[in-house]
């Protein structure tokens, strides 16, 4: 349904305001490599507006973006093996990779806490958000259970501001990250989008 009054929409040109209202706590819709995302800080007050907004129930843990390899340790307690042959190959890019979570963070996005899945989008404005930000809890930009929006107009469409404060205007893919949990002996599929699983299957074998 149309909002009467939409979210803002903000100019990627110019991410000053973006991460001005993501330091205040409050969600912004962003494009990435794949679909919108709704993201904010890595905060308590932050990640409850997340899961609000999406209608999220509390036990499917939101994913985090990350911006260059140094971060993923401010994240993952653990990312050997699997994952860190995943990512060599596909990041930065549409694979989100499941690993063991570091207390803190497993504590803030949800579900059982011991996990957390991770991604680095190949989308600079993403990177430089994440840059000045620091990791950030994000999940598709839509109603918990409806498709995701891959475009700021559908975003302005499906939220009002008092739920996302601003959209900023880009382009997105429209297809979602696959997402792959390397916490088990054998990696398993959780979800097959961008990347097929046979292609994983073949870096995971080699």
């Amino acid at each position: 349904m149309t909002q009467a009054d939409p979210p803002a929409l903000l100019s990627a040109d110019d991410l000053d305001p973006v991460i001005a209202l993501v330091v205040e706590g409050l969600v912004v819709a962003v494009p990435t490599d794949t679909v919108y995302g709704l993201t904010s800080l890595l905060s308590p007050r932050a990640v409850d507006r997340i899961f609000s907004a999406k209608g999220r129930p509390a036990d499917l843990a939101l994913p985090v973006l990350v911006g260059w390899a140094e971060q993923v340790g401010v994240v993952a307690s653990s990312f050997t093996g699997p994952a860190a042959a995943l990512a060599e190959r596909y990041w930065p890019g549409p694979l989100t990779l499941v690993v063991p979570a570091r207390a803190r963070v497993g504590s803030l996005v949800g579900g059982s806490g011991a996990t957390v899945g991770i991604r680095w989008p190949n989308q600079p404005l993403i990177e430089e958000l994440c840059l000045a930000l620091g990791p950030l809890p994000a999940t598709s930009a839509n109603r918990h259970g409806e498709p995701p929006c891959s475009s700021a107009a559908e975003v302005r469409e499906r939220f009002g501001p008092s739920e996302v404060a601003a959209v900023v205007d880009g382009e997105a893919a429209g297809v979602p990250s696959t997402v792959v949990d390397c916490t088990r002996r054998r990696p398993a599929c959780l979800r097959e989008g961008a990347i097929r699983w046979v292609d994983i299957q073949d870096v995971l074998a080699g």
